[in-house]
């Protein structure tokens, strides 16, 4: 047999179990930075191998493009596609060093007048690009695409110049959250759970929790879907349920929910685990090449969230 040079992982879970089924559907789809990342987060891998491939993906101006953010092809540097770079980097514990500073030399470039960043800058015209992702000449600061970042950044006590104002901005835009969406809500979440101050965080978390359970924001019971709401914006189904709030017990988002209704949301995610081993995408799909890189990227963060809540998965 010809030598692959890959690191020898341990056996694989016992077959037909959530994680064996997922493993298998990971080598039949997934891009390379997601078979890694499987790996790292399930088969005992290395960080070395993940952050390799994510190399892959950077850009001289220090940010990342390629698509790996699949609704947002070609070359160019977005924030979305650097704030998911932040995610990976932050899940293998690499999240700081020479790295970071170069990350964060790009947001400084791209951020808007009050020092946030907007969730798709401009450079993206003239690629392919999700229909439902807006490209303008003179985008706004977005918290969708702030807080996440900021959030990443303050949890693995980095600091730079940058921080400084893009913190102002999402305190600012999570006080002023009157009306808003799932993935917005969950940006600010993001934000929250690392602000260093945990008092006024943990007091803007309450205040979200309440908004969140009167606008019907969440599904706390799956069976009845009928009776939440999807946003306006969203795919038909777009429903989002507790674990996508809180994603570990740790996050502030998790006090929103009492132990059944989590329950109910972790049986729910744990159920919907397809016949392929992967689980589904719910946002609207445009590309059958796009929806093809999404599903390992589900796939892994489900298992995680499950492994998370102390769930079995083989």
């Amino acid at each position: 047999m010809a030598e692959t040079g890959a690191s020898p992982l341990p056996p694989t879970p016992p077959a037909h179990s959530p994680l064996s089924r997922a493993e298998h559907f990971v080598w039949l789809t997934a891009r390379v930075l997601e078979q890694r990342r499987f790996a790292y987060h399930f088969l005992s891998g290395g960080a070395d191998a993940v952050e390799t491939a994510l190399a892959a993906y950077r850009n001289e101006d220090g940010g990342y493009g390629h698509a790996l953010e699949p609704d947002l092809r070609g070359p160019v540097s977005q924030p979305l596609h650097t704030g998911h770079a932040l995610r990976v980097l932050d899940s293998i514990g690499r999240c700081g060093g020479q790295r970071v500073e170069r990350v964060c030399r790009y947001l400084t470039s791209v951020s808007t007048a009050d020092g946030a960043l907007p969730a798709i800058h401009p450079s993206q015209r003239g690629y392919p690009t999700a229909p439902f992702v807006p490209i303008v000449d003179d985008p706004p600061s977005e918290l969708l695409a702030t807080g996440p970042v900021v959030g990443l950044l303050h949890r693995n006590e980095v600091w730079h110049a940058w921080l400084f104002r893009a913190t102002d901005f999402c305190w600012q835009a999570v006080e002023s959250l009157e009306k808003s969406h799932p993935y917005e809500i969950e940006a600010a979440v993001a934000f929250l759970d690392s602000a260093p101050d945990r008092p006024r965080a943990e007091a803007l978390a309450d205040r979200l929790g309440r908004l969140v359970r009167e606008h019907r924001l969440a599904v706390l019971d799956p069976e009845r879907l009928e009776e939440f709401p999807v946003a306006p914006g969203y795919a038909p189904g777009e429903h989002h349920f507790p674990h996508d709030y809180a994603k570990t017990p740790d996050s502030l988002a998790r006090a929103w929910f009492t132990d059944e209704e989590m329950a109910r949301s972790l049986d729910h995610l744990a159920n919907e685990q397809q016949e392929d081993g992967g689980w589904p995408i719910h946002w609207r799909q445009w590309a059958p090449g796009t929806a093809l890189e999404c599903r390992p990227m589900v796939t892994i963060e489900a298992l995680r969230t499950l492994r998370a809540y102390g769930r079995s998965i083989g």
